[in-house]
């Protein structure tokens, strides 16, 4: 929250500054494997392990293709719902969303990997870690999905108000795909695929 503080304030992404936004990628995927890591820490005390918060392994190949098409069709659902939120919010980019975009090969190469950074970790400590603390402190699974969505949204200051609203509902779809799936994996999926694609379409766009 007190980096989403920092990018509303300064209209930009946490960390981009005047070297471009190569090192503000490399930072954001550091800060956010150090949250994972904190939070594997932190279960660890509890006898439990990151898979536990994961979720189960795949079992078969096969399930692979199956939360790969489970996350494809979320997307598509998805997509038409927050695009119905935007057209009544009048949600346009704003110049801090246009300047986060890569332009570069070497930010695109970047990009892709901050956006599987963004799948594994955000969906780790969003859905897969504070949708339970929330569900538990609120003693109900309704609760945990709709607090962790919040807090999903509220992380994007640099977005503006409009997108931190539409966000918060992506967050909290994400939350019902993992509780009805008692997994984060095809969230993780959709989210890398999702930032992946926005974020190198958007950045050939402006180009």
């Amino acid at each position: 929250m007190g980096l989403s503080l920092v990018g509303a304030r300064s209209q930009n992404l946490p960390f981009a500054g005047a070297y471009g936004r190569a090192p503000g990628y490399i930072l954001v995927m550091i800060v956010e494997w150090v949250i994972v890591a904190f939070i594997a820490y932190g279960v660890s005390l509890r006898g439990l392990h990151i898979r536990d918060v994961i979720g189960e392994a795949w079992p078969r190949p096969i399930a692979i293709l199956r939360d790969l098409g489970i996350a494809i069709v979320f997307l598509i659902i998805a997509s038409l719902i927050l695009n119905g939120i935007g057209h009544l919010l009048k949600a346009t980019p704003n110049e801090a969303i246009r300047n986060a975009l890569p332009r570069t090969g070497v930010e695109m190469v970047l990009w892709v990997l901050l956006s599987l950074t963004a799948g594994f970790c955000e969906e780790t400590i969003f859905r897969g870690y504070l949708q339970r603390q929330f569900a538990a402190l609120t003693r109900s699974a309704a609760g945990g999905i709709v607090l962790q969505g919040i807090a999903f949204g509220g992380g994007h200051g640099y977005q503006g108000w409009r997108y931190m609203l539409i966000i918060s509902v992506f967050g909290i779809l994400f939350g019902l795909l993992a509780q009805w799936r008692r997994s984060i994996r095809p969230g993780m999926m959709a989210h890398a695929i999702q930032d992946a694609l926005g974020g190198l379409v958007g950045g050939h766009f402006l180009r």
